[in-house]
């Protein structure tokens, strides 16, 4: 009955005012959409392979950040953070199987906050973590009191799941695989969720409700899984992974090294097969750029993108081979760096890109600055709005990321500073400290390590400061937080069912 309701809305609105229903109201909207192991391996940041002509619109439409780096390179522990705008180190999930509030239970999220404010807020998919592709079509570690409503899509990826070429015969979330699909976009889950999220659309536009409205897709993670027709986009001989060696390993610390060389399955690919997972992962991002696309044009349609701000980012970065590594879980520049794009009303990129240094947690403050709410006083982020107006003087001089390194010898702590020009990281193994520094102007790819060398001896020493207070303010009870639970332990998961062998 409330879904006839919502048809009959729609038809009488599109009667009165044709294809667009939509009237603006004084308050603006926000959609959100988080693609999942997304890298800034897309058009809009020069990647000259790359077939994302959607994503490359929103960043001529908006505003494009190229130095947006997560807190935490593994998907919990990011999407914790940033809808919380609190650093790994205060909201005390640094694991994958953790609900938001079994550690900070009295948290305000930044879906919850909209709701508070009257804002009718929806997920589409994946915003917080899902074992992916294992718990496509559930709520994963969902948080109940962030949304309204929610989707959980399920499509012919998950159900020909038995297809999938992959590195080792039993795949999991964490292991190379890919596969070239038949059917169609809408098919695939991503293509249904795009779908659920273009009837959302339809539906505000006809109610006239302010909502915040998330669309997470479940790709490019693995498996890479694209219908046959965007692999059929690339050469796969245009793509090439680079290699990497012994003697680079001994440039870095023990845990650096430990952390690209996790995965045995994936060291020392054969050059042929690295190829075609990377082809794969290219296929994939353009069926991602797709669905993004055809939730762009439904918002457009309707009239919605007056009155709308869409944000666009990842959850963290993605090697490619880079390093010698697949995947993410590393404090590389591959691993923290992602894609993030503002536009929408009231945003002026006419001053170009911004190249200075920001932080997910900036999301969930820009978007209270940008809808003129009070920020919740325990939010850690600050405000992007500057630069919306044309401002370009840095509203952060660096951006922090942490990580936690296992080793035969117990867990090592990394902590690691993106500035304008320069990466330090810092490990504390074995009860020392230990560095890496490289200096972006001539080393972009972070393959030469000169924390020994005597020319940056005055460089090292200023920034070792600097992430010593970047660190220190990290751990800092926020005023208005409420509880934080400490030593909570990841959910114990029962018994898997695997796949029966092909």
């Amino acid at each position: 009955m409330k879904l006839f309701k919502v048809l009959v809305l729609v038809a009488l609105a599109s009667i009165i005012t044709g294809s667009k229903p939509y009237k603006p109201t004084e308050k603006v909207n926000v959609l959100f959409i988080v693609a999942d192991d997304l890298n800034c391996a897309l058009g809009a940041y020069g990647d000259p392979l790359a077939k994302t002509p959607n994503i490359d619109r929103l960043a001529k439409e908006g505003l494009l950040f190229t130095e947006a780096h997560v807190q935490y390179p593994l998907c919990g522990p990011s999407r914790v953070s940033f809808m919380t705008s609190l650093y790994p180190d205060q909201t005390k999930s640094k694991d994958l199987r953790l609900f938001v509030r079994q550690t900070i239970p009295d948290v305000v999220t930044l879906g919850q906050k909209l709701r508070l404010e009257n804002y009718h807020s929806v997920r589409v998919g994946k915003i917080y973590h899902y074992h992916n592709p294992r718990d496509i079509g559930t709520a994963g570690h969902d948080d109940s009191f962030t949304w309204d409503r929610t989707v959980n899509p399920y499509g012919r990826d998950k159900k020909e799941e038995y297809k999938l070429e992959g590195l080792k015969e039993v795949l999991n979330g964490g292991v190379l695989s890919w596969f070239e699909a038949d059917g169609t976009d809408e098919e695939q889950t991503d293509g249904l969720g795009a779908t659920a999220t273009m009837a959302f659309l339809d539906e505000f536009a006809a109610s006239g409700e302010n909502f915040f409205l998330a669309f997470g897709l479940y790709r490019p993670h693995v498996p890479f899984v694209a219908p046959k027709a965007y692999f059929d986009m690339y050469d796969i001989n245009d793509f090439s992974v680079p290699e990497s060696n012994e003697a680079y390993l001994q440039s870095l610390p023990k845990p650096a090294a430990k952390s690209i060389r996790a995965k045995k399955e994936q060291l020392d690919l054969d050059p042929e097969l690295a190829k075609k997972i990377k082809h794969a992962y290219y296929a994939t991002t353009s069926f991602v750029d797709a669905q993004v696309g055809r939730v762009l044009d439904k918002l457009k349609e309707t009239g919605l993108d007056k009155n709308t701000i869409v944000v666009f980012t990842s959850d963290h970065g993605y090697h490619l081979g880079e390093h010698g590594h697949w995947q993410k879980q590393t404090l590389f520049n591959d691993a923290t760096r992602v894609p993030l794009i503002f536009a929408g009303p009231g945003i002026k990129s006419n001053k170009g890109n911004v190249n200075a240094p920001v932080e997910l947690v900036d999301i969930y403050p820009t978007i209270m600055d940008m809808l003129q709410m009070k920020t919740p006083q325990f939010v850690q982020g600050k405000s992007l709005m500057p630069y919306f107006d044309g401002a370009r003087d840095p509203v952060r001089k660096n951006a922090l990321t942490e990580l936690r390194v296992n080793s035969p010898s117990g867990w090592s702590k990394g902590y690691s500073i993106k500035t304008k020009r320069y990466r330090l990281t810092q490990w504390q193994h074995e009860e020392s400290m230990h560095y890496e520094l490289y200096d972006h102007k001539f080393d972009a790819a972070e393959l030469n390590n000169i924390a020994t060398k005597a020319a940056y001896a005055l460089v090292l020493d200023s920034l070792r400061f600097v992430i010593q207070e970047r660190i220190a303010a990290a751990k800092k009870i926020p005023k208005g937080l409420g509880r934080q639970i400490d030593f909570v332990k990841p959910w114990r998961e029962p018994r898997r069912i695997l796949p029966r062998p092909k």
